[in-house]
């Protein structure tokens, strides 16, 4: 067993949107039957020396151990097409991201690309994600083999894209639907790793192509399903000029069985009522990616409406479309966001409702509620440590801090990669 002394932020009930910082805290972890490192107990350092004396404590004086990150969304082949200029989002996958998913059907290129993604993932106190892989199956067993590597929380998934989409890229029907069947019996459930059946969206893909994946899905009813939906005005036009009679373009992924707990769809901004009630009557979860929808200028995740109809949602850096990989950003990026909100404008998401969505509110999302995003006891022992003096004008803002809505904003509003002092995997005893 190990002890960890600091300031501990955490979440007493998941589901509820407010934290606890107990100021001078004790952390314990410690193996489970499984030999995984968990929590085992959490409280105040004055109640919980005695019982752990003899336990070996790391005091990190100063410092805030908060739960590691969740990112909903994120692409591994998109690394470098962050900053890319462009009108909009499809000239932005035609000119800059189909170009360089075309080199990850090369291992070499794979290999060394996961190995930057996964400790870029970790430098920014990120433990947990859900990524797009390319079209080619080497990129998701070298993203895979290094987030095994790591002992990293890691769910990823081959992009199924056998239409309209260009050479190198593009994947063969029956071969795409092998390839995925083979790529969720290596590595699903193994170590920290999951598997997502990953349709790229509905333009992309065939009706035949739509429909093996809805059979994996059925076959396989514990792995996950990502996709992208509602994200730009013109992408939905397409997919109504392919799907005439389709009620929306939700509804697409419903008629083919891919919608049920455990399916991510990123964006969901273009949504209407009857597509919220969709969302939550089959237990979807949407990845609002506020950095990439700014960027690209897609429009602007409902809060209200997600919220007012009852659907699951979390936080996603969507990089490459997304700006950055760092958790500060992209809460900054869904306080802007929730500032628009398309029923509600003036929405003011509060601090720690932004923390939630990145941590205990995505774990919800991800149907792994009580294993991750959060640091009671029984979850795994995945958390970054803070350093609110990371910077002189952060350190300035946060002695101010009169509440911990105003601690947490501070970091949110001022902080980046410079915040988090130290990442802490769960791995095995």
């Amino acid at each position: 067993m190990k002890a960890y002394r600091a300031s501990i932020l955490y979440f007493p009930d998941p589901a509820v949107r407010r934290a606890v910082l107990e100021v001078d805290g004790l952390l314990v972890v410690g193996p489970d039957a499984r030999g995984r490192q968990v929590v085992q107990a959490l409280g105040a350092h004055a109640e919980l020396a005695p019982r752990f004396a003899g336990v070996p404590t790391t005091h990190f004086p100063g410092r805030i151990i908060v739960p590691g990150f969740i990112d909903l969304h994120i692409h591994f082949p998109q690394i470098d097409v962050i900053g890319s200029p462009a009108e909009g989002l499809l000239p932005w996958l035609e000119n800059h991201t189909f170009p360089q998913e075309k080199r990850f059907s090369a291992q070499g290129h794979s290999a060394e690309a996961a190995t930057f993604f996964i400790a870029e993932l970790l430098r920014n106190g990120v433990t947990t994600a859900l990524a797009f892989a390319s079209s080619h199956p080497e990129s998701v067993n070298a993203l895979l083999a290094e987030a095994q590597k790591n002992q990293l929380r890691l769910i990823a998934g081959k992009v199924l894209m056998d239409q309209h989409s260009p050479d190198g890229v593009r994947d063969e029907t029956e071969q795409s639907l092998l390839d995925t069947e083979a790529l969720i019996r290596r590595w699903h459930n193994v170590d920290r790793l999951g598997y997502a059946i990953t349709p790229r969206f509905v333009p992309s893909c065939s009706a035949a192509q739509l429909h093996g994946a809805g059979e994996l899905a059925v076959k396989y009813p514990d792995v996950w399903i990502q996709s992208h939906v509602a994200e730009n005005r013109d992408e939905i036009a397409w997919v109504r000029q392919l799907y005439p009679e389709a009620r929306s373009y939700l509804s697409v992924y419903a008629q083919f069985g891919l919608m049920r707990p455990r399916a991510i769809y990123a964006h969901c901004i273009h949504f209407d009522d009857a597509d919220r009630t969709l969302m939550r009557d089959t237990g979807a979860a949407a990845a609002a990616s506020p950095t990439s929808n700014l960027f690209l200028g897609s429009g602007f995740f409902d809060y209200a409406g997600a919220d007012r109809m009852g659907f699951g949602y979390g936080l996603a850096s969507d990089v490459g479309g997304g700006t950055s990989f760092s958790p500060f950003h992209t809460m900054l990026a869904a306080y802007y966001v929730g500032r628009e909100g398309q029923t509600k404008p003036g929405l003011s998401l509060s601090p720690q409702d932004l923390w939630w969505q990145h941590t205990a509110g995505a774990a919800r999302a991800l149907g792994l509620d009580g294993v991750v995003g959060n640091l009671l006891p029984g979850c795994e022992a995945d958390f970054v440590v803070l350093n609110p003096q990371a910077t002189p004008l952060l350190a300035r803002r946060a002695a101010q801090a009169a509440s911990l809505d105003e601690l947490l904003f501070s970091m949110i509003v001022l902080g980046d990669d410079r915040l988090v002092e130290t990442t802490v995997i769960s791995q095995a005893g």
